[in-house]
Formats: C-alpha cells, sequence, structure tokens
C-alpha cells in the first residue's frame, strides 16, 4: 500500500462544528502509522446549526436540499483550509457526514453532505457513506471508530470517546467489543442552548448546582443500559426515551447537573464491567469537561484514564475516519462485525473522483 495525505471530515450529533484534519497514512512494518498534520474547527452559524438541529422532519426534497448545501460548505472550508496550510498532494477527501437518520433495526442509516459534489468542488477523489454496508450486512453500522483504535491506538486497554454520546472500546480474547454507552454532549449541549451558552465550560454549571436524584434514578434504570452489544444510539432515541423525561422542566442548570452525573456513572459502570481494563485513552470533546471526568473518575472501581495531545483529543474521530478512507481505497476492511452485529466484516464507503 503507497502513502496517501487524506483530508478527514468530522461532523458530530453534538453540532459542536466540522472537523477537518490532514493525516498521512503509510503501511510498513505489517502496521498502518498515521502522522497527524493541520487541523482545524469550523464552528457552524447559529441559523444552520438550527437546520441540522431540525433535519430529522424534513421532507424528502428539503433534506435533499440540506445535504447538497451541507456539501457546498464543506467544500467551501476545505478549498480555505488547503489554501491557508499550503497543503499539497490531497489523495483523497474522506467524509462521515452528518447524520440525521439512524435506525438499524429498520436497515437504515443516513449521513447528508453528497459526496459528488464534495468531489466536484474540491477536485479531489471523495470517500463517504461509511455505514451503510454494515447496515445493510445486519450491523449497527456504528461505531465505526472502534477499527481506529484497533489499528492506530491500541497501547490502552480501552478507548473511550465522548462527544454526542459516549462510546467505549475494547478487546478481550478473540474479538474487539465497542458500542455507544450514553448519551453526553448531544443532550447537555441542548440544555446549554436554553441558556445561550454553546456548551457547560469545563463542567462549571454541573459544579456549582445540585442533582436531581429522582430523574437520574429514572435515567439509570432505562432499558438500553440493560442490553448487551452490539448496540447503539441516534437522536431518535434521545427524542424518543429522553425528551418526554425533560420537556416540561425549566430548572436548566439542575438538568445539566444531573445529565453530567448520568453520562459519569454510565461510562465508569461500562468501564468497571470488564475487570480487565485498567488504562483508558479518552478523546472527545465531552474531555474537556473536566468536572464530568472527575465524576468519571470517582466512579471508577480501577481504571486510569489518559488522555493524548490536545489536538488527537479533539481530532480523533475525523483522524479515524480519514483512516477508513485509507482503508476503503486499499480494499481492507473498516467496519467489525465484533462490533457492529453485521454477519461479516466489510469494507465500506462510495467513492467519488474529483
Amino acid at each position: 500500500m503507497k502513502p496517501l495525505r487524506i483530508i478527514g471530515l468530522m461532523s458530530g450529533t453534538s453540532l459542536d462544528g466540522l472537523d477537518i484534519a490532514c493525516v498521512d497514512f503509510e503501511f510498513s512494518n505489517n502496521k498502518i502509522n498515521y502522522t497527524l498534520g493541520a487541523t482545524t474547527t469550523v464552528e457552524y452559524s447559529p441559523v444552520f446549526k438550527q437546520q441540522l438541529h431540525n433535519a430529522l422532519h424534513l421532507s424528502g426534497l428539503e433534506l435533499s436540499v440540506l445535504s447538497n448545501k451541507f456539501a457546498m460548505l464543506c467544500a467551501q472550508h476545505i478549498n480555505t483550509f488547503i489554501k491557508q496550510h499550503k497543503l499539497t498532494g490531497i489523495d483523497y477527501i474522506a467524509s462521515h457526514g452528518h447524520t440525521i437518520f439512524h435506525q438499524p433495526l429498520h436497515n437504515l442509516t443516513l449521513q447528508i453532505g453528497n459526496g459528488a459534489i464534495l468531489a466536484a468542488h474540491t477536485g479531489i477523489h471523495c470517500v463517504c457513506d461509511f455505514r451503510t454496508t454494515d447496515v445493510a450486512l445486519g450491523g449497527q453500522g456504528a461505531p465505526l471508530v472502534p477499527i481506529g483504535d484497533k489499528l492506530l491506538f491500541n497501547n490502552y486497554d480501552a478507548c473511550l470517546n465522548i462527544g454526542g454520546f459516549a462510546n467505549v472500546s475494547y478487546s478481550n480474547k478473540t474479538n474487539t467489543i465497542a458500542y455507544d454507552i450514553a448519551p453526553a454532549n448531544i443532550v447537555l449541549n441542548q440544555l446549554t442552548a436554553r441558556l445561550n451558552l454553546p456548551y457547560d465550560a469545563e463542567g462549571a454549571i454541573a459544579k456549582a448546582h445540585n442533582v436531581d436524584e429522582e430523574l437520574l434514578n429514572t435515567l439509570n434504570a432505562l432499558p438500553y443500559y440493560t442490553l448487551l452489544p452490539p448496540k447503539s444510539l441516534g437522536v431518535e432515541w434521545v427524542n424518543e426515551i429522553i425528551t418526554p423525561l425533560i420537556h416540561h422542566r425549566t430548572d436548566y442548570t439542575t438538568l445539566i447537573a444531573t445529565f453530567t452525573e448520568h453520562a459519569a456513572y454510565q461510562i465508569a459502570k461500562a468501564v468497571n464491567e470488564q475487570p480487565h481494563i485498567g488504562t483508558v485513552l479518552a478523546t472527545g470533546g465531552g474531555t474537556f469537561n473536566t468536572y464530568m471526568l472527575q465524576r468519571i473518575q470517582a466512579y471508577s472501581l480501577r481504571a486510569i484514564y489518559t488522555f493524548p495531545s490536545v489536538e488527537v483529543v479533539a481530532f480523533k474521530e475525523a483522524i479515524v475516519f480519514a483512516l477508513l478512507g485509507y482503508l476503503r481505497v486499499n480494499n481492507m476492511p473498516n467496519a467489525l462485525a465484533s462490533v457492529t452485529g453485521a454477519c461479516k466484516d466489510s469494507c465500506g464507503g462510495a467513492v467519488y473522483l474529483g
């Protein structure tokens, strides 16, 4: 496999913005090595952020228009990114897109962001639509990041990512296991928005306010937490299960404190259930919530949580989707059946030529 330079794009359910990372890959000594280059995060305008938030309710035509609009926005930011950082030799763009629907039980997952538009308006080959092949094979189509944990971040007993949802991956004696643990920033950021804040900086709001113990117990008793993996979460689950519990409440600071505690408890519980896990690599935007991390550590029985560089913490998912693109164009598996529940490993992603 020849070395490739790939720009990875990630837009998460927490609507933090578009993560862009330039990653160089090479294969040597039977191992994939990566070098992280330029990175940036582009925040969405309030209007466009609201459009993405409401996309679940659009008609088919309106959703197609939004998909094209999102792709054009990504293309413009990629072109600016390349120009600003004087990048050359970009072989591929690997775009996660932005998830609108995720209902694997109905063979449905949709990430908008028209790959043909991305390729046409950047002049660079584009790999996208990574989840649908796995779903077609009976899998959850998620999480996909564990292939990166296995190939790039395998010096730890487990890898934890705290983004819109918190998810964990680890290896047992035979397979890689991974699943979504609980909602995190997807709920917390919705609550802080009610206070005209983008997020709870360092968990200061949660730390300063009391937890609603009754609500916390209700959340911790939700049936999802008793399911065995493979399992995954989507915005539909939040809308169906979480929203009815809180839509009538306006004590947003108490809700923020309670959901922070809930996420911390569920994350620690998931790690505690695996006695072989002693070291955990923690990444994702949620790791900047220092109070949540304190609560996770307080609930943890044995695990020690460590952190890579700030760039890897913030851009790990963009790095991994660049890796998924690298694997796709080399016809190597990039979705693990042991993680998703599919009938076999697969090599997913549509390729559009630039």
